[in-house]
């Protein structure tokens, strides 16, 4: 049994950090119904390419272990179906700003008549209060907005945004982690809750250690490229053939690889001897460590390293990462089939329970094709459901 098996999820959401958040509670076992618009449904199925028979990868990305109905939210016979639907779920979750909220009256307040121990989950740019509330928020906004940039790329270079949409990423995942708190509450205390999650708040709280370090000094943190700013070597260097990664974590690792590269002068030197006294002098103990490994191809030094205990690795494509055998033990790709777009790759749930396996029983759906069932589960008619047809309900 997955542990959140029996919970039922209504997702008003859209794009990514809200669809994010809905598939994790997927993958977990929770019933996913995925409203959509009944024209185009959500916008990331347009979004490529690339496409596989029509079906866009970054859909794909999101919408594992989900049902998907169509119903138009403005029209004024909707409101009437997202009703019972609220009733009979665990969970709203919903990423729309706060201004268009109200102009669809999509309210915490109304819907917690209908069902009193609701879950109610926002997701915005951000939150629901404040100055900025009423603020669209789009990924690369945020990355700006919260710093993240502003540490991020070539210490000389322009501030420079992650490779994906990482602010989306991290908010999905402290929305799953509140609402499954929330459900953990309810069920010993029988309470709802009302969860106000923001873009910015969560991007800025995984800047972790950078976030602290400023709290403490009060200086404003540079950008070091692929350089830590607290620990030095540790970063990528290039070898004969390619660049692979140095991790040197601590005082012992170092002196390891002062052993390795035949430099005991750099191991006996009061400049290099901590790691504080590394990250003192860290251009001149770079500028010493680059042209030695240039010497040897990145594979060997990697062998090197990791046979002593000083973590070591490769930069890999994407190619690589999913030939690797470590990847393929794991078992994260998975190979689904699907009636209208054939046989699609895709990842499952990286969460390993012992005995719970975790992987997409309903690959992502064609838009609206739950729409029928779910009505009728809620009581529908065929009449009825041919009539929410005609009109454009649904």
């Amino acid at each position: 049994m997955k542990p959140l098996e029996g919970i039922k999820v209504l997702d008003l959401t859209r794009v990514l950090a809200g669809p994010t958040c809905t598939m994790v509670l997927g993958d977990l076992g929770a019933e996913i119904i995925k409203v959509e618009n009944p024209e185009k449904g959500d916008e990331t199925r347009e979004w490529g390419p690339p496409f596989q028979n029509g079906m866009s990868a970054y859909f794909v990305c999101a919408n594992r272990n989900k049902k998907s109905m169509t119903l138009n939210l403005k029209h004024p016979n909707s409101r009437e179906i997202i009703n019972r639907l609220a009733k009979k779920s665990d969970v709203v979750v919903l990423n729309f700003p706060k201004g268009h909220l109200e102009k669809l009256n999509l309210q915490y307040s109304d819907f917690c008549k209908i069902k009193p121990d609701l879950i109610w989950a926002n997701i915005t740019g951000f939150g629901l209060s404040g100055p900025r509330s009423y603020d669209s928020g789009y990924d690369i906004m945020i990355q700006g907005f919260s710093g993240l940039m502003s540490i991020t790329g070539e210490a000389s270079g322009e501030p420079m945004k992650v490779g994906v949409a990482i602010a989306d990423v991290v908010t999905a995942l402290y929305t799953a982690i509140a609402i499954v708190s929330a459900v953990y509450r309810k069920e010993k205390t029988g309470i709802g809750a009302m969860i106000d999650n923001s873009l910015l708040e969560c991007t800025v709280a995984s800047l972790v250690n950078v976030a602290s370090s400023f709290l403490f000094s009060h200086q404003t943190p540079k950008r070091f490229g692929n350089a830590h700013p607290s620990i030095v070597p540790y970063e990528v260097f290039l070898a004969i053939d390619t660049y692979f990664i140095l991790a040197v974590g601590n005082d012992t690792q170092w002196q390891k690889l002062c052993k390795i590269i035949d430099r005991k002068d750099l191991a006996e030197s009061i400049d290099f001897a901590s790691n504080q006294k590394r990250v003192e002098n860290r251009v001149n103990l770079i500028e010493t460590l680059a042209p030695i490994f240039k010497k040897k191809k990145a594979e060997e030094w990697i062998a090197i390293c990791t046979n002593q205990g000083i973590p070591a690795g490769p930069v890999n494509s994407l190619q690589d990462t999913f030939s690797d055998p470590q990847m393929i033990h794991r078992g994260l790709k998975q190979t689904t089939n699907h009636e209208a777009y054939g046989t699609i790759d895709l990842l499952r749930s990286p969460i390993h329970f012992e005995d719970t396996v975790f992987d997409v029983t309903k690959p992502p759906p064609i838009l609206g094709e739950d729409t029928k069932a779910i009505l009728t589960s809620l009581g529908y008619s065929e009449m009825e459901i041919k009539k929410l047809y005609f009109d454009k309900v649904i």
